[in-house]
């Protein structure tokens, strides 16, 4: 046993690899060729089993109805799920944990969105990044202005993920007037409200059946009560936000890294040139050898940065480390993939084989949730404040 993982992290960890392997895989080249698109029928199966087999609502207490994972736990579930390519993977209700305390003094915040999501029947997504704000979040130009007891909301917002298959929006904005005047502050924001406009879907490198619109918000009237928290709270959960998903896209790439090797392994060894399989070339064996070495580096950095979590530990700290597991991973599974590529030669630029599809999907993995660039200065930041034992000792 390479990582000793808790007897409890072991066992999600088969079952949903079995999913996975049994459900999800033999899918892709389907979804590939439909932009993503799979039958309804086939993707309600998959809603169905993944919540059968217990995928939703993973960090959520179980008295909320929920799983109560440890950090962990959920990166082990979601290294699994990122085996699979197209998305096929987001077949579950995913609340983060952060809503849960930024909700908690409202009543009727936790009944008319926060419970629903828990239980899957209503589905939110990000709108955050603009056109000329993105790894820049303090650089959003939209706003939130007071009127009485409501808020005017004013802004565009790009990749706006999975908006297609949601309900409701979480909005960001500055406040334009009042004592935080400048700060941050989120909203839910219901699709049908009147002044929601979709500007347009673009399209993307991969083919997932979540869509990433572009969407504009022309003086969208809330009511006060629809504010997450307090005025000028919104950047403060918005980081909370960020660690959450840097830890699932860090495991993620993990899971991808992995199904790539193994392929590629498969592969190597039954493809023969000049009278032996080209697992037996040298060339061959430091490529694999090389991303089995990164791999084990990327999902050890992981996992230490999700049991930093559940152990309570500084978030300031946590922060850089979490900046770290998404760094490395991301990095690690883009070089992976293109060696993946190499290995498979012709095959691997048709897009029926696993290493060109992951090849493309891997890379906005370097991006979204803070581009490489932007987790490098949060470490360095880090490490200047903190000091090197701190973060890594």
């Amino acid at each position: 046993m390479p990582y000793p993982l808790p007897a409890n992290a072991r066992a999600w960890q088969a079952k949903v690899r079995g999913f996975v392997d049994a459900e999800l895989i033999p899918h892709e080249v389907e979804a590939e060729m439909s932009d993503g698109v799979l039958p309804e029928a086939v993707r309600a199966r998959h809603r169905w089993m993944a919540r059968e087999l217990g995928i939703h609502a993973l960090a959520i207490p179980k008295e909320l109805g929920g799983q109560g994972l440890t950090m962990l736990e959920q990166v082990v579930v979601a290294e699994q799920l990122g085996r699979v390519t197209n998305a096929l993977g987001w077949c579950y209700s995913s609340t983060p944990p952060w809503m849960l305390e930024a909700c908690a003094g409202s009543a009727h915040q936790m009944e008319t969105w926060v419970k629903p999501n828990i239980r899957g029947d209503r589905h939110e997504c990000y709108a955050i990044t603009e056109e000329h704000a993105g790894s820049d979040v303090d650089a959003i130009q939209a706003t939130a202005r007071r009127d009485g007891q409501d808020y005017v909301l004013n802004g565009e917002k790009w990749h706006v993920t999975s908006a297609n298959h949601a309900d409701h929006f979480i909005f960001q904005a500055k406040l334009a007037d009042g004592a935080q005047a400048g700060q941050h502050a989120l909203f839910f924001v219901d699709m049908e409200t009147p002044g929601v406009v979709l500007v347009r879907t673009p399209a993307y490198m991969h083919n997932y059946a979540a869509h990433h619109p572009i969407y504009r918000f022309e003086n969208v009237r809330v009511p006060a009560a629809n504010r997450i928290g307090a005025e000028g709270d919104g950047m403060g959960f918005t980081h909370a936000w960020f660690r959450y998903e840097r830890m699932g896209i860090a495991a993620r790439c993990c899971g991808a890294a992995a199904r790539l090797i193994d392929e590629a392994t498969a592969f190597a060894k039954a493809r023969v040139q000049f009278g032996k399989p080209i697992a037996d070339q040298q060339a061959i064996q430091f490529m694999l050898a090389d991303s089995l070495t990164e791999l084990w580096a990327a999902r050890l950095i992981t996992y230490r940065a999700a049991e930093a979590i559940d152990a309570g530990e500084d978030v300031k700290v946590l922060h850089a480390q979490c900046a770290m597991a998404k760094l490395h991973a991301s990095e690690m599974a883009n070089r992976v993939a293109d060696r993946a590529v190499q290995i498979f030669g012709g095959r691997g630029y048709m897009r029926e084989n696993v290493a060109e599809r992951f090849f493309r999907e891997l890379r906005v993995d370097r991006i979204w949730e803070g581009t490489s660039e932007i987790q490098r200065l949060i470490i360095a930041n880090g490490l200047y404040k903190r000091g090197q034992r701190a973060l890594v000792e």
